[in-house]
């Protein structure tokens, strides 16, 4: 047997190999799922942007008259002026959440899950994808109750470059939030436990309606490790230049809890936890 038709295995294997997915075949289909995601909202954005602005509408109305000439939060700043901001990161922070999480829990109940896991896409890419639909969702909410409210009362734009800071970072860390919350739910009722005894709680307990400066000591305490509470009070700075800590310290505890539940996050879709079972 001549050499030509000797067997060679290598050869053999390279001829039969599948290529993998290259980089820009992955990269595609991360853009498709944040193109996705952002669709699903936005199709019906008369539930998802127009009912959370009228909730915030409704929070200034109510809140706004009743206590607009009996408090006052800062020297100088009408109640109303002052729940405005509260009132547009709370929209921001709770629908956020409210993206991801009922985004990926939907997709398994529904079964369809399994499509976004057959594209070549990276925990990272994964992760992305929802988290940015999630930031956009929320500022777009976010936006909506701003526009609507502040003819009421001007704010101010005392310290503007912190107004996008804080949007920003507490759309993100709320985006993640929902993204695990959605990951470890099986059900839709799981996932109203987070929504309900931990996100609802800690959004109205953390400075919206009030300065934690009037609370009792106990209370004082409490609202200082809650995490919300640096998200609102620091975006309040940005149309203020008044808070109950300093923006720096606020910007520090939340990069510090985004990194953290970042990592949770990319932790539980590497090893695919409730994903691929």
């Amino acid at each position: 047997m001549s050499d030509r038709d000797a067997f060679d295995p290598a050869a053999v294997s390279a001829a039969l190999a599948v290529p993998g997915p290259s980089a820009g075949a992955a990269w595609v289909g991360f853009r498709t799922l944040l193109y996705k995601e952002n669709l699903r909202f936005w199709k019906v954005s008369f539930q998802t942007i127009a009912a959370p602005v009228l909730t915030g509408v409704l929070y200034l109305l109510v809140f706004g008259q009743v206590l607009d000439t009996r408090v006052e939060p800062f020297p100088g700043v009408r109640y109303t002026a002052f729940l405005i901001p509260g009132l547009v990161m709370m929209s921001v922070l709770q629908n956020a959440f409210a993206n991801s999480s009922s985004s990926l829990i939907q997709s398994k109940i529904m079964g369809n899950l399994v499509f976004l896991l057959l594209p070549p896409l990276s925990a990272v890419q994964f992760f992305l994808a929802y988290v940015i639909a999630s930031v956009l969702r929320g500022l777009a909410v976010g936006l909506g109750v701003f526009v609507v409210t502040w003819w009421f009362a001007m704010p101010g734009f005392a310290a503007p470059l912190w107004i996008p800071v804080f949007a920003l970072s507490g759309a993100a860390l709320l985006g993640v939030l929902g993204l695990i919350a959605g990951i470890v739910s099986d059900k839709f009722d799981q996932l109203a436990a987070f929504q309900n005894f931990l996100i609802l709680p800690a959004t109205f307990l953390s400075g919206v309606f009030y300065s934690v400066h009037g609370l009792p000591p106990f209370w004082q305490v409490f609202s200082h490790v809650n995490p919300f509470f640096y998200m609102i009070d620091g975006f309040r700075y940005g149309f203020f230049a008044q808070s109950d800590v300093s923006p720096w310290t606020s910007l520090v505890v939340v990069l510090l809890a985004l990194s953290i539940t970042s990592a949770v996050a990319l932790l539980l879709l590497r090893r695919g936890y409730k994903l691929r079972s």
